[in-house]
């Protein structure tokens, strides 16, 4: 499982001109499902999420977590994570769950984050989503359950 986290002080989804999700303060959370996850992938991110330290303490140090900040996730199924882009021109998805499977972790994902207490706004599974955010910092980090 795949994710790309973005520090935000804002972030909306929309579908079809529709606002489906928004936040203030958090994280946009990019995720993409391998063939081959498991739920102990899903709880290893949002561990690791959750609990990152990339929010500015009193000092203006990185140190403080979501909950310390009273952040928000919105989390954006995304299987272009997994492309494979090493022959040719045109990205393979071969790497991406297939998507019943892919779903079905992108629910358990949620459902962790929630029984952690974190508020979660979401796009849609499977549609065409536009993705609007203020990247605070920048920051970005990436995490792969499977370079634990």
């Amino acid at each position: 499982m795949r994710a790309v986290v973005q520090r935000v002080s804002r972030a909306e989804v929309r579908i079809d001109g529709r606002v489906a999700g928004k936040i203030a303060r958090g994280f946009v959370v990019l995720l993409g499902v391998a063939d081959g996850d498991t739920d102990a992938d899903a709880a290893f991110l949002v561990d690791r999420i959750v609990g990152m330290r990339i929010f500015a303490d009193a000092a203006g140090k990185m140190n403080l977590a979501l909950a310390q900040v009273e952040g928000a996730l919105l989390v954006v199924s995304q299987f272009t994570l997994l492309a494979d882009t090493n022959s040719g021109r045109r990205p393979s998805f071969t790497k991406a769950a297939p998507p019943d499977e892919a779903r079905r972790l992108y629910q358990h994902f949620l459902s962790l984050a929630r029984i952690r207490g974190v508020k979660v706004e979401t796009g849609e599974f499977g549609a065409t989503m536009e993705v609007d955010l203020v990247n605070d910092g920048p920051v970005t980090i990436i995490l792969d359950s499977r370079e634990k």
